[in-house]
């Protein structure tokens, strides 16, 4: 891919239909995102991704595969990733009474989240896919929680001393987000982007400036946040300068900030050109959120098509954007969007960003995986990763 390609697109099922091999041989086609109906089992998955690269070889191939509710393989020897709040009470949890050890449990929390990222990575790379939309940095608001300097300061930490009481404002979020504090957030996300690294697969942290503070979730509604800047940067978006060198991707939140733009953040130049690139210091990737999702339908008041959305995000400083689950069927979705921007393209109304392809470049894999499934099973270290996350309930 000499030139910017900007549409990351789903496949229809287990293996490629004519349409798809049309679709992602397309010269505007970047990437392939798969789902849970894209998978029956490890063989099937790698002659997938297999028949894909055949297509081309430079198309990033992407899943979303967090852990916990959001894994899209489970099964044939997928580990069973815990979400990531398991890892923040692992942080809180220093020991009781005379066994505790202040910040054991922040140091245990961090070795299990470079594991937990060493075990995503390798898995997923020994079937062919290169590249996972995690870790989830939004924080995990509950309107009864003490702060986060009241829980930190609670004796021996303890997840109990976080009162969280089971319920979380935001439920698309909730157990996907490490924690509250925004500092425990931070720490974690590295750890696990320290082992997708030695993993050979880059990162993505979403959903920028922060989605755990809206409850509406913005897959069927359209999420209203409205703090003002200055407390979104002190809290929900701290996250992503402390971590601007590490992160290579970020992904905006389709939520609507209207004390700083009228827009959602992923069509939004102010969010993404003048506050994550100018302000914060962001070099990465940007990823606009599903275009399909409700939280991405209407934009200024008013009714898009996917290509207008498309647009909007390219134009406010995505250097990708996604639309998943519209091959399903007839795929019409689909082909509309890249008949869409192929047009807008030939008007002058969007041209390709070179700085985007090379931003997009760094994403894919620079080497094979290092290991097949059969290897990474008998792996040292593969195996020390597992013993080191923390048990499912």
């Amino acid at each position: 891919m000499t030139e910017h390609a900007p549409l990351i697109l789903d496949v229809a099922g287990t293996e490629l239909t004519a349409a798809d091999r049309r679709r992602l041989a397309h010269p505007l086609t970047g990437g392939v995102i798969l789902f849970a109906r894209n998978w029956e089992n490890r063989a099937q998955l790698l002659q997938l991704t297999s028949s894909i690269k055949a297509v081309r070889d430079d198309l990033l191939i992407c899943v979303d595969h967090e852990g916990g509710r959001v894994q899209r393989f489970r099964t044939d020897g997928f580990t069973h990733l815990p979400p990531m709040r398991a890892l923040g009470d692992m942080w809180m949890d220093d020991g009781k009474g005379a066994k505790a050890v202040p910040g054991s449990g922040a140091l245990r929390a961090t070795n299990a989240a470079t594991a937990a990222g060493y075990v995503l990575g390798t898995e997923l790379r020994a079937c062919g896919v290169d590249f996972s939309f995690t870790p989830v940095l939004d924080l995990d608001w509950t309107d009864e929680a003490p702060t986060p300097a009241q829980a930190l300061a609670a004796p021996h930490g303890g997840s109990e001393s976080l009162g969280r009481p089971g319920t979380s404002r935001s439920g698309v979020i909730g157990d996907r987000s490490f924690h509250r504090d925004p500092r425990v957030v931070a720490l974690l996300a590295k750890s696990l982007m320290h082992g997708l690294l030695q993993a050979g697969m880059a990162n993505c942290g979403k959903h920028f400036p922060g989605h755990g503070f809206a409850a509406a979730d913005s897959h069927v509604a359209m999420p209203v946040d409205e703090r003002s800047l200055a407390a979104i940067l002190a809290d929900d978006a701290a996250p992503y300068p402390w971590l601007a060198q590490v992160l290579t991707s970020v992904m905006p939140a389709h939520i609507v900030y209207p004390e700083v733009d009228s827009r959602p953040a992923g069509f939004s130049a102010r969010w993404l050109q003048d506050i994550l690139r100018g302000q914060l210091g962001f070099d990465g990737v940007i990823f606009s959120d599903d275009l399909s999702m409700e939280g991405a339908r209407v934009i200024d008041g008013a009714p898009v098509s996917y290509t207008a959305a498309a647009l909007a995000a390219l134009h406010a400083g995505c250097d990708a954007v996604l639309l998943c689950n519209q091959s399903v069927g007839d795929g019409q979705p689909v082909d509309a969007l890249l008949a869409g921007l192929a047009a807008a393209q030939t008007a002058g109304r969007w041209q390709p960003s070179a700085s985007s392809a090379q931003r997009m470049a760094r994403l894919r894999p620079t080497a094979p995986a290092a290991q097949d499934w059969a290897a990474l099973q008998h792996d040292a270290r593969y195996q020390q990763a597992l013993r080191l996350l923390p048990a499912l309930e």
